[in-house]
């Protein structure tokens, strides 16, 4: 690609609220290949603030008018979920890559426009799925690639706290038509691309239940209890929630194989194979937005495929969309990744 000044990608940040500033620390830390160089927000001050001292970093109201103007190899979307689809597919057709915070995106119509618009362009599209970049995820998948633990056959995922959202601090996460449903399409989307990491297949049924057992407030549910099946065998349990804290000692991921097993608290990787002592490895914190920026950044630069693209978020959302089929029904859901009509049978 061609790209900015003295290679850098040159990034349009989309969105300065809450995430954002995560975002842009990630740019700061990252000065030889990312060049921060636009805001789009229709609230200035937000924008202000994200921009800091930084005079070169332009602001737009209108993230149309930012691509418009030009200057820009990449955009990073921190919208509210249910603006993104538009934002990704305006980004791509002007040729630019994009960087979209989870969910990628929130029905299957809008799942099948990215991908054409991202086939059509030629763009780089990549989820922000930051907590693939902590170094025990990292660790534990190359372990799992490398064979030494056989064939996956478990998986379990846990991202739960106690959050103290309120009806009136909630802002559009309190509505399913702005956020697309409640906490599992939201914070419950981290422990669901955990499981597809490190599942290696692709989604096939799904499994849930859906509770409110505190924020009543919301439209959604709080908490989730979702298993899944991949097309490989492998079989996926998350854990999820707004409601409460996680009982001491669950792991934030574990899973069991054909020649032994691991978990994780995050911060530690603990490892057992058949037959011999088990081995513990702990890992210092890393600035996972950093990582993640920065993975995107050579990613277009090198025209690398990213760790997860569209492709990934979109079955990811096919999961979700199962889950909440599931908990609706109260049957097992089949996962769809496209909103066209599936081939007949015979």
């Amino acid at each position: 690609m061609t790209a900015g000044n003295q290679g850098k990608v040159r990034i349009g940040l989309i969105g300065a609220g809450g995430i954002a500033g995560a975002h842009v620390a990630g740019y700061r830390r990252n000065p030889d290949i990312v060049e921060f160089a636009a805001i789009a927000d229709p609230v200035r001050e937000s924008a202000e603030k994200r921009r800091g001292d930084d005079e070169n970093v332009r602001l737009y109201a209108d993230y149309r008018e930012m691509i418009a103007a030009g200057g820009l190899d990449a955009v990073d979307i921190c919208l509210p979920h249910h603006l993104h689809a538009e934002a990704i597919i305006a980004a791509a057709d002007a040729g630019l890559h994009v960087l979209c915070e989870k969910p990628l995106c929130l029905t299957l119509d809008e799942a099948d426009a990215i991908s054409a618009a991202a086939e059509r362009n030629g763009v780089t599209i990549m989820c922000a799925h930051n907590q693939l970049f902590q170094p025990a995820v990292a660790a534990a998948k190359a372990l799992v690639d490398s064979g030494a633990l056989g064939r996956v056959y478990e998986v379990r995922t846990t991202d739960s706290f106690f959050n103290d959202f309120t009806l009136e601090n909630m802002g559009w996460r309190a509505q399913a038509a702005t956020s697309g449903g409640g906490e599992l399409i939201d914070t419950g989307y981290h422990p669901l691309y955990l499981l597809q990491h490190f599942a290696g297949g692709s989604p096939s049924e799904v499994a849930a239940m859906l509770s409110r057992h505190r924020l009543e407030f919301m439209e959604g549910e709080d908490s989730a209890q979702v298993l899944v099946r991949y097309d490989n065998g492998v079989v996926g349990h998350v854990t999820t929630s707004w409601a409460y804290e996680p009982a001491v000692g669950t792991e934030k991921f574990s899973l069991v194989a054909e020649k032994g097993s691991l978990s994780s608290d995050g911060t530690t990787l603990h490892v057992r194979l058949r037959g011999e002592e088990p081995q513990t490895q702990s890992f210092e914190p890393v600035h996972e937005f950093a990582a993640e920026v920065a993975h995107f950044a050579e990613c277009v630069l090198e025209g690398l495929r990213p760790i997860q693209t569209h492709i990934e978020g979109i079955e990811v959302l096919g999961v979700i969309l199962a889950a909440y089929e599931s908990g609706l029904t109260g049957s097992i859901a089949a996962v769809r990744t496209t909103a066209a009509a599936p081939a007949p049978v015979g």
